[in-house]
């Protein structure tokens, strides 16, 4: 067999091999590949909840083996009114996560935003409190054993790791994070019960949210894990900063979750997740509104394999990485801080189609 011959096959065999993989790649699993390793999860609309996207019902069936509501558990939406409490979609997501093996993570059951309007008007310090015993008791007892977690707090603290001066701080003073996990220890004891926040990786912020959970602990109440949401930049993603969170608070005996997982590729002049603060439009802000340069897709793919990779590194305190979202397309980050942007900060495009940044993902497993 001549030599030209013996290359055209080779060349043949390699294009074949190659193309496989690609194959392979494509039709890998996010579940499947972390299986052994932690959940793997989105946040989902109300609009998927109730399956009206085929596409998006399909990419999260395929991928995620976990799921936290978007808005639809948040104060204002399931409690509306004083003695009214609205579990529509709450229950529909309950029977998705059951119908599809879908471990639910309840989001949030105390935030100072998305809270209802009679909750913010409330002057009664006695009267607020019943309101936030009642909202507690009547919303986590309902989902007793139906969901896997709760984000029991949300957002509590300020950048500097003092605590943030919301409506919950004010009316029912310092102990009410303590007060929270007490209450929903005892309305939902078989789901884990979590504090979830942004930026609290970061040194000064993450020392409070470390105070704030020994408090917790030294009261004798239970607190499972530390949910670290996630909201990061490309190019800019804090991994020194992560990896010595992931050590210090698995050091306390508690679980690491990432849950609001997104990088963003959009210029911002802050750092966080406030979703209060908002921007002017300006056409500066929204560069890639006909699609993403091929070196910012790049550096997007690169900065999730080093977070996975990371990740990997620590999945003995690790439990969850839950995406903010199914695809470019759904995500917050279109439409804050600046309204109506182009954005890019997940691993699947508007299309549902798997990104560079996917395939690194699921490369960190070989």
């Amino acid at each position: 067999m001549s030599y030209k011959k013996i290359t055209f096959i080779l060349g043949v065999i390699a294009t074949s091999l190659s193309m496989q993989i690609a194959v392979t790649a494509q039709d890998a699993s996010l579940k499947k590949v972390f299986a052994k390793d932690f959940g793997i999860g989105t946040a989902m609309s109300a609009g998927q909840i109730e399956e009206k996207d085929p596409k998006a019902n399909a990419l999260i069936q395929k991928h995620f083996n976990m799921a936290t509501p978007e808005n639809i558990m948040k104060a204002e939406i399931i409690h509306p009114q004083w003695d009214v409490y609205n579990f529509d979609l709450a229950d529909k997501m309950v029977a998705y996560g059951k119908k599809n093996k879908i471990k639910i993570n309840g989001h949030t059951l105390i935030w100072h935003s998305q809270l209802p309007a009679f909750a913010r008007n409330i002057k009664s310090v006695d009267s607020f409190r019943t309101f936030f015993t009642n909202h507690i008791n009547t919303v986590a007892s309902r989902y007793d054993g139906k969901i896997f977690s709760w984000d029991v707090v949300n957002e509590a603290l300020n950048e500097d790791g003092t605590m943030r001066k919301s409506i919950f701080l004010n009316r029912l003073g310092d102990d009410f994070v303590t007060e929270a996990f007490r209450l929903a220890a005892k309305a939902s004891p078989k789901a884990e019960l979590y504090y979830n926040d942004y930026n609290n990786e970061q040194p000064a912020k993450r020392a409070g949210c470390i105070t704030l959970i020994k408090k917790i602990q030294d009261a004798g109440v239970r607190i499972d894990g530390v949910g670290i949401q996630g909201h990061w930049h490309v190019g800019k993603v804090p991994f020194k900063e992560i990896e010595e969170s992931i050590v210090q608070y698995g050091a306390m005996g508690l679980k690491v979750m990432f849950t609001e997982l997104d990088i963003e590729v959009l210029p911002r002049s802050f750092q966080g997740a406030d979703v209060n603060q908002r921007v002017a439009s300006n056409p500066a802000l929204n560069p890639y509104k006909d699609g993403l340069p091929d070196s910012v897709q790049q550096q997007l793919a690169s900065d999730y394999e080093t977070l996975f990779k990371l990740f990997l590194k620590y999945k003995d305190k690790v439990t969850r990485v839950t995406f903010w979202g199914v695809n470019d397309g759904q995500s917050w980050l279109n439409d804050w801080p600046v309204r109506g942007r182009t954005n890019y900060p997940l691993l699947f495009d508007r299309e549902f189609n798997p990104k560079p940044a996917f395939y690194k993902v699921i490369g960190t497993k070989k």
